[in-house]
């Protein structure tokens, strides 16, 4: 799929997974460097929220969007941000900046969030911006891949 970063043609590798589908299993890793595993979230409504850097603006925006929201949408709800940023960095950025209602992981180890779900940015070789909603039964209930990765994700249609 061709996405653009600030107007330059970008592409996105990996699979091109579809709502309706069974979410893949995929590994990341914690700010504390153990490993996360999506499927010790089964059961529960799980919301991706994927971001290239959480250091940038826009990333910041939604990060904070997402943590400030999971409160409101019920106790079986979990929020993951996702990015390629080392754990050391985002453990810096949500202590700086007060996340602590959201989990954040990153991918940049193999990238198996990236490649299981349609997310690397080849040419950066970071992850694209989007949101992916897995339902309590594990399968994809909305998925999508921000066309200019400088824009926000639509937060409505995500909740």
């Amino acid at each position: 799929m061709k996405v653009t970063f600030a107007g330059t043609e970008m592409t996105l590798g990996g699979t091109d997974v579809k709502v309706g589908e069974r979410a893949p299993v995929f590994k990341a890793v914690k700010n504390d460097l153990t490993e996360f595993d999506s499927a010790s979230l089964w059961g529960k409504k799980v919301v991706y929220s994927v971001v290239p850097s959480i250091d940038t603006k826009v990333c910041s925006i939604q990060t904070h969007e997402f943590n400030d929201a999971v409160t409101k949408l019920g106790d079986d709800v979990v929020v993951v941000t996702i990015s390629a940023d080392l754990p050391f960095a985002q453990a810096r950025y949500c202590a700086n900046e007060g996340i602590d209602n959201t989990m954040i992981v990153s991918d940049y180890r193999n990238h198996d969030f990236g490649e299981k779900y349609g997310f690397v940015l080849n040419e950066l070789n970071l992850l694209g911006r989007g949101v992916v909603v897995v339902n309590r039964l594990g399968t994809i209930a909305y998925i999508e891949r921000v066309p200019e990765i400088t824009d926000e994700v639509n937060y409505e249609a995500a909740y």
